[in-house]
């Protein structure tokens, strides 16, 4: 059974994942998500306007009261500078699987913030909830968002032709990764410590 509490914070080395708020969303659009370089690798193509990032983010932070939704803001610890999201998805409670998907602004790409963020979210999600098996897709043209995975432990599993189309109708293979709870424990990813705190 899936241990749902929520989107509590989470505290790293350098990041700290929280809800978002309705203020932030001019971030978002500023730092990530009006950002083709970015967006090119998510399925939903780029705002043009801000209008359309305040409607996401209070999206987002409307469905906070549910226990089951866990999406966080991406922040440095240091700065509380806005620099990305991460969420955990499509829970199956027959399996106890879920995905997990992120997003981190072009700025503060190759500095290993995606490593330590998605290192958290698996820790969290074996450790506080229960969860089977962790799985995630990138595009194979953005081999990066793979060695990011292979970093927090999870493992390419098969390449799924024509997985998605993105926003200019083009289609995309993707690579497939995934990480078991057995495998997490057993490999001492579980004796890392990622989490330095964890706040409902």
């Amino acid at each position: 059974m899936i241990t749902y509490i929520g989107t509590p914070k989470l505290e790293t080395e350098r990041l700290i994942l929280e809800k978002f708020e309705p203020g932030d969303a001019q971030k978002v659009f500023d730092h990530w998500i009006s950002d083709e370089r970015v967006t090119d690798n998510r399925v939903s193509a780029a705002h043009t306007a801000v209008s359309q990032t305040v409607e996401k983010v209070a999206g987002i932070v409307s469905q906070y009261e549910k226990e089951d939704f866990c999406y966080w803001a991406v922040k440095l610890k240091g700065s509380g500078e806005l620099i990305g999201e991460i969420d955990l998805y499509d829970f199956d409670e027959e399996t106890g699987n879920c995905e997990v998907s992120y997003s981190l602004g072009y700025r503060w790409w190759n500095q290993g913030y995606g490593t330590e963020a998605l290192r958290a979210v698996i820790e969290f999600g074996f450790r506080h909830m229960n969860l089977h098996k962790i799985a995630a897709a990138h595009n194979t043209d953005n081999p990066a968002s793979g060695r990011v995975m292979s970093k927090a432990g999870m493992v390419q599993e098969g390449i799924v032709r024509d997985m998605i189309r993105n926003s200019k109708d083009q289609y995309k293979d993707c690579a497939i990764y995934g990480i078991l709870e057995g495998e997490y424990f057993s490999k001492g990813l579980s004796d890392k410590g990622y989490i330095l705190n964890v706040k409902g």
